[in-house]
């Protein structure tokens, strides 16, 4: 009974089905939670974590472990949002907070350690597909057919009209980032040959309209810098390797000078995305939010992630202008209130380490599929600006299996290890999975 329990866990497809239902619980979090609320939504969640658990340790003896081991900057990150537990004046609501967050956290390290990175964008691929056909059909069932709100999952029957839509992930901006990530999977899918050019082009259709129909000016300005990023890793991966280098210098140089010029044109720039009031909206939040943080501006008021807003100083911070929010809309900015400026240090240390591997990884490997986890942060990166999803929930799930595959592909440790990678070495486990 034993051996054939453990190699249930061992077998490929148990792996492979543990991993996109990770991904998809975490994807669908907000529309779990509304119909069988937290307590249902976490049981589910640790359940799915024991599972994980039970994967790994039985498989423990296949899995590279000596590369595939966590980056010093995560853990020093996590470590220190642990550490806000003892200052925090809502100690309840951080342990929980926290507990909830590594439930994350080890989800998106079992989906590293255990995929290879075509393996994830497939997972990933099926996952966005769910929840974009869902999310549409959703919304056309209360916009067209019933002409009646779906409160319960904040659906409110715009889509007649042209949107905004927001389907199964509660805000039009979360929906439109998911779909501009799928957009690069489906694509990456494609060029792969994992789907056919059928179920490619209509996949491709489907994260399109769904991006139009979210209206979000937020979703506008991380497709624009997609495409851009997109098309600036298409040009430097066709260059000859001698020449990649200055290559990177003269992106940095441009990055520079659009920064200046971002700068100068401020005003228009803002002008064309207030169009709906967004701006003036998060400046009154963030102009609330600093008021508070001067308290306790080195170590943070205590981690909280997704807002509380029965505890100080959420209670006073919620709603602004009419509108309801459990962010400060801005990652800098939230982190600021709750983990001060040493957590922005430490998660900066995160995001950029992980950005500039799997940066220089996409740029120096020849397979395309090298290229998600470098767009997938450039997306995560510039709607962080606009939102805090990055902080908690699919956003960090996403940047947490980045940061792991980069780093077990691309890091220091390995480069100073006497034991020396093979030739055709990419960081997988080269498990024979499906």
């Amino acid at each position: 009974m034993r051996s054939a329990v453990l190699e249930l866990l061992r077998a490929p497809r148990v792996t492979a089905t543990l991993s996109t239902t990770g991904a998809g619980l975490v994807a669908i979090a907000f529309t779990v939670q509304q119909v069988i609320g937290w307590p249902g939504y976490i049981a589910a969640f640790v359940l799915l974590s024991l599972l994980l658990l039970a994967s790994l340790l039985a498989r423990r003896d296949e899995l590279d472990w000596h590369w595939a081991i966590l980056p010093i900057s995560l853990v020093a990150y996590l470590a220190w949002l642990g550490l806000s537990v003892f200052w925090s004046d809502y100690q309840r609501v951080t342990l929980s907070s926290l507990g909830y967050l590594l439930l994350v956290t080890f989800t998106g390290v079992f989906i590293a350690l255990s995929r290879d990175t075509i393996q994830i964008i497939r997972s990933f691929g099926d996952v966005f597909r769910a929840l974009l056909v869902v999310s549409i059909a959703l919304e056309t069932l209360s916009g067209i057919i019933f002409d009646a709100p779906l409160a319960v999952l904040n659906i409110r029957a715009a889509l007649a009209n042209g949107g905004p839509i927001s389907g199964l992930v509660a805000d039009r901006n979360q929906l439109g980032l998911v779909a501009a990530i799928a957009v690069v999977t489906f694509a990456i899918e494609w060029r792969t040959r994992s789907i056919t050019r059928a179920v490619a082009l209509a996949s491709l259709a489907l994260a399109a309209g769904t991006l139009v129909f979210t209206r979000s000016p937020v979703v506008v300005i991380v497709t624009v810098v997609l495409l851009l990023a997109g098309g600036v890793l298409y040009g430097i991966r066709r260059l000859p390797a001698e020449r990649r280098q200055l290559a990177q210098y003269a992106v940095l140089a441009v990055l520079a000078i659009g920064a200046v010029v971002t700068w100068i044109f401020r005003a228009p720039i803002i002008g064309l995305f207030n169009a709906t009031g967004e701006l003036e909206f998060r400046l009154v939040l963030w102009q609330e939010v600093l008021q508070v943080v001067p308290v306790h501006w080195l170590e943070g008021w205590g981690w909280s992630g997704i807002w509380n807003a029965t505890v100080p100083p959420y209670a006073g911070l919620t709603p602004t202008m009419g509108r309801s929010h459990d962010s400060a809309l801005n990652a800098v900015v939230d982190l600021w209130l709750q983990v001060g400026v040493v957590g922005i240090v430490l998660f900066l240390a995160v995001v950029g380490l992980a950005f500039t591997r799997s940066w220089l990884l996409a740029g120096r490997r020849r397979s395309v599929v090298h290229t998600w986890p470098a767009l997938v942060l450039v997306a995560l990166v510039v709607v962080s600006v606009a939102e805090s999803s990055i902080l908690t929930e699919f956003g960090w799930l996403l940047l947490t299996i980045c940061c792991v595959k980069a780093s077990s592909e691309l890091s220091w440790r390995r480069a100073l290890s006497p034991i020396a990678p093979t030739a055709g070495d990419t960081g997988a486990n080269h498990l024979p999975q499906p």
